[in-house]
């Protein structure tokens, strides 16, 4: 079932036309002057990342032309497939990305896997510059035993799936246990929980798609433990993802109190952010509910509870070994201080009962090409201010160039540092000069393969489920 936002922005949603260049602009093209009078760029991957670059270029050069290409049949990466759908306001954004993907210099080409069906030195070819900005694909292993037992899932692709994501749409998890264990304690361990444990009849407001939808109204899951390997002041959610966690309808925070002795004194010195967070944390845990709030506990089905300083260790297999049982978990203490904290073992270990383990701890990049270095211990292309290394006229932005680190807004700003870089690069004439043919050469080769790319008109117009 195709999730029901696809049709949110008609395609005449937004004008087509553009209001005047500003004084600075015209400036800034005055400098362009002896370049190529069209820039062919073209960016790889239509997340926050490759459209706030395009934003960038399409702002700062009057004339430069933008290609996105895309694996996927419809733009917007995680800010639509990775934002839980009772959180639409994450999702605003796409308004200004349909603005610029409107703009008749700007082009978006679905439906096209760099680096299978067309490689970066082809790209590299047919543009001036070429800017990769495809994210963290991928999900971080366990690495332990038993992780590979039907029952343990990333949170990734199950995130892709309550989402519809096409790789993640035929998942089918199993919420027939009683109890779930999220491994990691960011935003996405706490929004894969909430949507576990939200009652249907608020998701069915929210544009999760039908498929899951009806598995969570047979969903079992009556409980969620969200494990992390550190202590409450190393926690990675934020305050209003934790407030929403301790108000969501039908159900009860479970925290130990002995979790946060002696957390009082030492949150004096933390900042702010870090500070308001775990005063919220130390309330929930040790104060006493009010008279209302303690009557809707009570009367609540399901629940959720922190454990910290536990790290994973092995995957427990059912009696046949045919499914995952529970899990092991190291207890952990502290050494360090500050950024440079660590968890380590303290030999004792404890066994959790569950029936579904959501591994959430951090995405990553993948290599995209042979002829792209790579940096598979940091997850990263090697560059510098987004210049690839060694590979003049390719650039990346976003969570492969710097990891995968946080919000959008750290993406829009690292974004318009690349495309400024760029635009330097080309005014330093160490670009390619003379014409390049973008798109048409592009379009050839695919054409040539048996392939064809989906352009935004089919996606406005609710087309976007074309198989390949």
């Amino acid at each position: 079932m195709a999730p029901r936002c696809w049709r949110w922005w008609p395609w005449t949603a937004w004008p087509r036309t553009r209001p005047p260049p500003s004084e600075s602009t015209q400036s800034f093209h005055q400098q362009f002057s002896t370049q190529e009078q069209t820039p062919q760029i073209c960016v790889v991957g239509s997340g926050p990342a490759g459209f706030y670059t395009a934003q960038h270029l399409l702002k700062h050069h009057s004339r430069a032309h933008v290609d996105i290409y895309e694996k996927q049949l419809v733009p917007f990466g995680l800010v639509r497939f990775g934002v839980a759908p009772d959180h639409p306001e994450v999702k605003n954004v796409i308004n200004t990305f349909t603005r610029t993907a409107h703009s008749d210099r700007c082009a978006f080409h679905g439906n096209v896997v760099v680096g299978r069906d067309v490689t970066v030195q082809e790209l590299r070819d047919a543009y001036h510059a070429v800017v990769l900005s495809y994210g963290a694909e991928d999900h971080r292993g366990l690495e332990i035993p038993g992780e590979e037992l039907p029952g343990v899932l990333s949170a990734r692709a199950f995130v892709g799936w309550y989402n519809g994501l096409p790789e993640n749409r035929k998942l089918a998890p199993d919420l027939s246990c009683d109890t779930a264990v999220v491994l990691g304690q960011g935003n996405v361990a706490l929004d894969v929980a909430r949507i576990l444990l939200t009652p249907p009849e608020y998701l069915e407001k929210t544009d999760i798609t039908e498929a899951a939808l009806g598995a969570l109204r047979q969903s079992q899951v009556k409980m969620v433990w969200i494990v992390g390997r550190r202590g409450p002041l190393q926690v990675a959610f934020t305050i209003k993802e934790l407030r929403e966690m301790i108000q969501l309808p039908g159900t009860r925070p479970i925290l130990d109190p002995a979790d946060f002795l002696g957390l009082q004194d030492r949150i004096k010195e933390v900042p702010r952010p870090r500070k308001r967070l775990t005063e919220l944390l130390l309330q929930a845990a040790t104060e006493k509910p009010g008279v209302a709030e303690a009557a809707r506990r009570a009367s609540a089905s399901r629940a959720w509870g922190l454990r910290f300083f536990r790290s994973p260790q092995q995957v427990l297999p059912s009696p046949d070994g045919r499914r995952a049982a529970g899990i092991r978990l190291a207890v952990t203490r502290l050494e360090g201080v500050g950024e440079a904290t660590r968890a380590v073992p303290t030999g004792a270990v404890e066994d959790l009962p569950c029936g579904l383990v959501l591994s959430s701890i951090g995405y990553k990049s993948r290599p995209i090409d042979p002829s792209v270095p790579f940096d598979p211990k940091l997850g990263v292309i090697p560059n510098m201010e987004g210049r690839v290394v060694d590979v003049p006229g390719l650039y990346c932005s976003g969570w492969v160039k710097r990891g995968p680190t946080g919000v959008i807004t750290t993406t829009m700003t690292d974004s318009f540092v690349t495309g400024q870089i760029l635009l330097q690069d080309l005014k330093a004439g160490l670009l390619p000069s003379g014409p390049r043919p973008g798109y048409a050469a592009i379009k050839a080769l695919l054409g040539s393969r048996g392939l064809g790319p989906v352009g935004l008109a089919c996606f406005f117009l609710g087309l976007g489920e074309a198989g390949r």
